[in-house]
């Protein structure tokens, strides 16, 4: 089967899914509990309990965004604005909770804008440049061969630098730049979700390939759409180290000083799979979102607690999100956490849409 008709029939498939989920969502009437039984019925405290937490939370946000498709998003507090970006149109976009989407960065280098990470003290976004073979800018009979990393102004949008990393590896294989983190020095790391590969680069760009290991190489199939599909989310952990999210529900723990020990952290469950996306939170935990595209049921936030300085944590599930492709979590203003539904399934489907919504999700 050659990889333009694997394409297609991804995108059926990707209908059947979007259908799957609307029933499955009706059916779970948005449950939060994070069980698949349901056979426990809430006592009349626990619903009391429910109600007062629904008052406590912020609104939904519906973004206006017609067709931008975002995979995950950023919140920069001090404009109090999210930044997302756009597997559609190649563009980064800001909003507030009003929902209103306005264009920020529109660099025709980028096919497809899936990470979206600011850097305040930088004064600058990193964007990882994608293609899925669906966007405006796409080699249509060429998907994931672009893997790339650009460097925006945080005040203009104007391009610093963009930076392609096929240029590194030259081994014609496919790539997926998932995600890019920061560390205090301004060091860039970015995973990729196709490869066991991650770069590292420099405040000036300069990129260049931080460590190849087995150990990363993905073992999800996404069923005649991807295969092997690895590293999802990075974030940067205290500790001097990268916490990498497998799609499987595997973390694994990177010292930067040295990455040739990097090691599976010792769960005390799996993250449901597939992983999407993180938030380091203020304490040095982690949010993550599980998407129910293969299943779905409504995607799983959970919280991760480290100890052992990551050698070990502990997994439990505080939320769930009625849609099951949320691919990305984030703060939000005042402390909150939102969650992005940007409309994968409807993408690969070759569907419109109006637009995107942020849900508040509870993270501990």
């Amino acid at each position: 089967m050659n990889k333009k008709t694997k394409l297609r029939i991804a995108l059926a498939s990707a209908t059947l899914v979007v259908a799957a989920a609307t029933g499955t969502a009706l059916a779970s009437g948005g449950s939060s509990s994070g069980s698949d039984s349901g056979s426990e019925r809430p006592s009349t405290a626990q619903n009391k309990r429910g109600e007062q937490d629904k008052r406590q939370m912020p609104a939904v946000v519906e973004a206006d965004g017609a067709n931008v498709f975002p995979h995950s998003l950023d919140f920069d507090a001090p404009s109090k604005s999210f930044y997302v970006g756009s597997l559609k149109h190649g563009t980064v976009s800001t909003l507030g909770t009003d929902g209103k989407v306005r264009t920020f960065i529109d660099d025709p280098q980028i096919v497809s804008a899936q990470a979206v990470n600011i850097d305040r003290e930088r004064g600058r976004v990193l964007v990882s440049n994608v293609d899925y073979g669906t966007a405006d800018r796409s080699r249509k009979d060429a998907p994931f061969k672009v893997a790339g990393v650009g460097s925006y102004d945080l005040a203009t949008g104007k391009q610093n630098w963009c930076v392609d990393l096929t240029a590194l590896t030259l081994d014609g294989k496919r790539h997926l730049i998932s995600d890019v983190t920061v560390a205090p020095d301004g060091t860039a790391y970015a995973v990729d979700e196709l490869t066991p590969t991650v770069f590292r680069i420099d405040p000036e760009g300069n990129a260049s390939v931080f460590l190849r290991d087995d150990l990363l190489q993905g073992t999800l199939d996404i069923p005649d759409f991807l295969d092997d599909v690895g590293m999802a989310a990075v974030e940067y952990a205290a500790g001097d180290q990268l916490i990498i999210a497998m799609a499987d529900g595997s973390l694994v723990r990177v010292p930067v000083q040295h990455p040739e020990d990097a090691q599976k952290v010792r769960l005390s469950a799996p993250l449901a799979s597939p992983t999407a996306g993180m938030r380091l939170l203020a304490d040095g935990s982690i949010t993550a979102v599980s998407s129910g595209l293969l299943t779905g049921k409504p995607a799983r936030i959970q919280h991760v607690t480290p100890a052992d300085g990551w050698k070990t944590a502990t997994v439990t599930v505080t939320d769930t999100v009625t849609d099951p492709v949320t691919s990305d979590v984030t703060e939000g203003p005042g402390g909150t956490t939102y969650a992005l539904s940007g409309g994968l399934a409807d993408l690969l489907a070759g569907k419109s849409n109006d637009g995107f919504t942020l849900t508040p999700v509870r993270t501990g």
